[in-house]
Formats: structure tokens, sequence, C-alpha cells
């Protein structure tokens, strides 16, 4: 039998198209799927954020109640930071922050003066912007004014130009110019290390460049110098810190390759170079350069003692940037090493080319913790008499008229949160390049 109403009864179930996906339940999907997935995917995760959440929530209602509900926000002495009710303690006397604010920015510095400070924050900020954001064209012409430019513009800004340039500097360039150009003669012609052209067109455009530095830095641009033993604050802490981040990666590169060199000269260097600085603490390289180096001049020369400093944190980081470098190196394939050298490129073309990219992409993380150690112990220098931006703190907890039971929390909990914004940003940024090169995961 075929065409009964039983058959045909049949044969309207068939489907004739394919059933259209339906959405997932709403606990596997969007917020509260996250949710489920982790927070309260087990029951040990389930009291582990109950118990988190909890702690939370005390911290931040005690931070709250502290530092907004009972603080003072304004006032003109300590009078306005004291309690009134003898049972309920002040909260944060931001009445304090408020009137040392200036100070902490720019230390000691003159006041009819502090444009120049406020130029060279400017000045740095159209620099620095383009250059992190990855679309903005001219990298290399701004990386030339970020690394060169800008660091003499500051110098002259903030001390004032006008240096004393005299026939003994000169002097001193001229043998080190000439010292520079005898080892790329020895390194190309007698040990055939380095390819003489390009070594000797680097050698000039580098001879240049300090002749006319220090051309600039003599010249008289009609400001009033001042000292830097009254620069301070936040912007001795930027400079301390900006300059080593600068100045130790370039050194920390070479002294990794050195390490790894095959020439034992060049490797024993390093390795004593490195060892040797980290070895030691930061504390007492700032206290060799503030108390000892000057025992060892000749009498009559000195150096400042702000330049004695970030040159000794900027020696004391290279040697930790070296061994962050060389990790990097040592994670390429010799396969890369291998395939540069069948090109036919030379030691440093193979560098620059194909090992150190590979090498620096993958250090990231490395180089981005290093950074943001180095920002934290910039504070040290306020032990060798330098008014960072801790430094400068501790100054102003020295105010009679500021004294309160609040004062010293509240100058500690700000001076903590404008260090914790800058190295939290130092973060995310180096998590967005890390993204944005296939570092990390995607590797």
């Amino acid at each position: 039998m075929t065409g009964g109403p039983v058959e045909k009864q049949a044969a309207s179930f068939v489907q004739a198209a394919p059933i259209a996906p339906r959405p997932a339940p709403v606990t596997d999907r969007g917020i509260l799927g996250w949710i489920h997935a982790n927070l309260f995917s087990s029951w040990f995760n389930a009291l582990l954020t109950l118990i988190g959440l909890y702690l939370i929530y005390e911290i931040a209602s005690l931070v709250i109640d502290w530092a907004i509900l009972r603080a003072v926000w304004s006032g003109d002495n300590r009078e306005a930071c004291l309690s009134t009710d003898p049972n309920l303690p002040a909260g944060a006397c931001w009445a304090f922050v408020r009137a040392k604010f200036p100070q902490w920015i720019y230390g000691l510095y003159p006041t009819d003066e502090r444009w120049r400070v406020n130029l060279v924050f400017i000045l740095g900020a159209v620099g620095l912007v383009p250059m992190m954001i990855p679309r903005m064209p001219f990298k290399r012409a701004n990386a030339i004014y970020l690394l060169a430019i800008f660091p003499v513009i500051t110098l002259i800004l903030l001390g004032g130009g006008n240096f004393d340039i005299d026939a003994t500097r000169w002097i001193w360039l001229a043998t080190m110019l000439g010292l520079a150009l005898l080892v790329i003669l020895l390194l190309s012609k007698g040990a055939d290390i380095i390819e003489f052209a390009p070594a000797f067109r680097a050698w000039i455009i580098a001879a240049i460049c300090l002749v006319l530095l220090y051309f600039v830095l003599g010249a008289n641009f009609g400001l009033t110098h001042v000292e830097t033993s009254l620069w301070g604050g936040l912007t001795v802490t930027l400079v301390v810190a900006i300059t080593g981040m600068v100045a130790s990666l370039p050194l920390g590169i070479l002294l990794a390759l050195g390490r790894r060199s095959h020439l034992p000269v060049v490797r024993l260097f390093s390795v004593i170079f490195i060892e040797l600085w980290r070895g030691v603490p930061l504390i007492t390289v700032l206290f060799m350069a503030s108390v000892m180096l000057p025992l060892f001049m000749p009498e009559g020369a000195s150096v400042d003692k702000l330049l004695r400093a970030l040159i000794g944190v900027a020696l004391f980081t290279a040697a930790y940037m070296a061994e962050v470098i060389r990790g990097g190196l040592q994670a390429i394939p010799k396969g890369q090493y291998e395939a540069a050298e069948a090109l036919g490129l030379g030691y440093w073309r193979k560098m620059q080319l194909i090992i150190l990219p590979q090498a620096l992409r993958i250090v990231i993380p490395g180089i981005v913790n290093s950074f943001i150690s180095l920002f934290k112990d910039t504070t040290l220098v306020s032990i060798i008499g330098i008014f960072d931006l801790l430094g400068i703190l501790h100054a102003g907890l020295a105010d009679a008229n500021w004294s309160t039971p609040q004062t010293a929390a509240t100058g500690y909990f700000a001076v903590a949160l404008i260090f914790w914004l800058f190295c939290f940003s130092i973060s995310r940024y180096s998590m967005f390049i890390e993204r944005r090169l296939g570092a990390g995961s995607n590797r």
C-alpha cells in the first residue's frame, strides 16, 4: 500500500531545511558565561571568589572612607586637617598635597623659571605620543628627535645652557675621536672584525654631532643658569628614569653581544663589567658616585652630582639589561644564524637585520620589567641628597605648618599612586606592543 493517509502524515514531518543553530545557554555566554567559567566553575573557585570579594569590599571600604569620605580637601595649614571629633580620627589630608603639589613637580626650581620645566614636558609629550602610536608616520625622524635632539633641549632648558666649553674640553673631544678612529682601523684593517666603510661613516656622523653638541652647549641663549641642586620632584624622577632607560638599552645590547662574542678580550671585558655591576646594590653605586668618585678626580675638577648619579644608574641598569637581552639571543635558533651567514651578511648586518629584531621581540617583557624596576629605584637618589619625588615629599613632611597624624600617610599614599600610574601605564603599553608584534602567546 502506498500513498495512504499514514504515509502522507509521516512525510509531513520530514525537515526540508537545516535547523538554525540555537544560542548557547545563558550560563555559557556573555557576562554570565564569563563569570561562571572564571569565578564559579567549581565549589572551590566559588569559595575563593567569595573570600576575594569580601576582602576587596573590606579594603575598598576602608580606603574610600579614609581617602574620600573623611578626607580634608582644602585648608591653609595643619589646623584644617585635625579632627574636631575626638572619637572620630580625621581622614586624608589632601590639603597638604594641594599645597605641596607644585613643589612635588618642580622641586626647588625658581618659580619664575618653571615655564622651562613645563616646556620640557610639552616637548617630551610632542615626541613621545606619536612614537607610541604605531600608525603615525616619520618614526625614524621621531626617534632621532627623542634620542638625540630632545635630551639636548632638555639640558639647555633646565640648566640654562652656556656651559663652560673651554680649550681643554675640545682637546679631550679630539683625543677621544682620534682613539675611536684608531680602534676602527684596528678592528677593520688589523683584525678584520668590522667593515671599514660603514664604521668610518658612523665615525664621521658621530664626530659632526659631537662638535655641533659642543657648540650648542657652549652657546648663550639668555637663560638664567639653574643649579641641578635646585631641580627636584617629579622632574628629577623622570630625568633619572628616562636617562637610565635610554642609555641602558644600547649599552645592554652591546654588552650582551660582547658576552657572546668569540673574541676572548671582548667577552672577558663584558663578563667582568656585568658581574661587577650586578654584584653590588644600586645604593652602593650611588654612594660611590656621590662620595668616592670625587676623591679620585684631579684637583679642581668636579662633575655634577646629578650627572654622576645618572651615569651610575645607567651603567647599573645596563648590566641587568645585558642579561635580559642575552636571554633573547640564546632563544634564537641556530638556523637563523646559519641562514644569515649563508646570505653573506657580516656580523653587524646579521645582528641588525636578522638576530636582534627577533631577540628584542622575545624579551619585551623582561625589558619593560627592567624599566619599571628602574623607575621605582629612582627613589634611592634621595639618599645622596638629590630631591626626587620621594625626597621632596620627605622635605615637605618636615614642615611644622602641616604636621598632623594624617599628613605622612596622605603624602605616601599620593606618591605611591603617582608611581603606580606611571608603572601601570608602562606595563599596559608593553602588553599592547606584545600583541601587535605577535610576541608571547602568539609565538
